[in-house]
């Protein structure tokens, strides 16, 4: 006990060292995202549409750069997700609200603002609606906290920052997106398969510099 006390203090104190001594500072954006899906119902596949959403996408990232060519990042972000079936002609759609977490590494130029990054990010998808349309009759259903979907949903993610502030970047989200054997009236005997994945374009936006550390002078140091 004693010595993961002693180990995590040390982690503690290294990772307090390293913010200390690098660039800390925010980043804000949107995303344009074009979305994806492989969807099986009985292990048969169903045929799904792309889905592009602009509204409500935002996220605040503070970045660490521990170096000119590597850092890392992490922050906030809430994003519109989902997919499109369309099962003899009935389209349905699916989306999410989600609030989620992520961690990345960086490498690059952070001078250019030119960099690849890469990183994992765990999802709360906290609001769920479906809509879709049979005899001119159009159903939709929204609901809080579904059960209809995870509740908490992991990605891996990459992509690129290019120097006038425009990223691309690819998502793969690693579990089903709905809940596995979802029903509803148009598919009544469930999806046994709903993998998401999308590309989304965005433009960054360096808000404010939260702390850079300079080195300390001989005769600062006397002082």
């Amino acid at each position: 006990m004693r010595k993961n006390v002693c180990l995590l203090i040390s982690l503690l104190m290294l990772s307090v060292s390293v913010v200390k001594a690098q660039k800390v500072y925010v980043v804000s954006g949107g995303e344009m995202i074009f979305q994806f899906a492989t969807v099986e119902q009985q292990d048969t596949s169903v045929n799904t549409d792309m889905r592009f959403t602009l509204f409500f996408h935002i996220g605040e990232y503070v970045h660490y750069d521990i170096s000119n060519t590597i850092g890392l990042f992490t922050g906030m972000g809430i994003r519109n997700v989902g997919l499109i079936t369309d099962e003899n002609g009935t389209k349905t759609k699916y989306r999410t609200y989600n609030l989620g977490i992520p961690i990345a590494i960086k490498v690059g130029s952070f001078k250019q603002n030119f960099f690849f990054f890469a990183g994992g990010e765990y999802e709360w998808m906290f609001n769920f609606k479906y809509k879709y349309l049979i005899d001119n009759t159009k159903t939709k259903n929204s609901s809080w906290f579904s059960n209809r979907t995870p509740h908490f949903i992991p990605s891996v993610f990459a992509g690129m920052q290019m120097p006038m502030g425009f990223q691309l970047k690819f998502r793969y989200y690693l579990d089903n997106y709905l809940t596995e054997n979802y029903t509803y009236k148009s598919a009544p005997a469930g999806f046994n398969k709903t993998q998401v994945w999308y590309i989304s374009v965005s433009y960054q936006i360096k808000n404010n510099r939260i702390k850079e550390t300079k080195p300390i002078s001989t005769n600062m140091a006397l002082n």
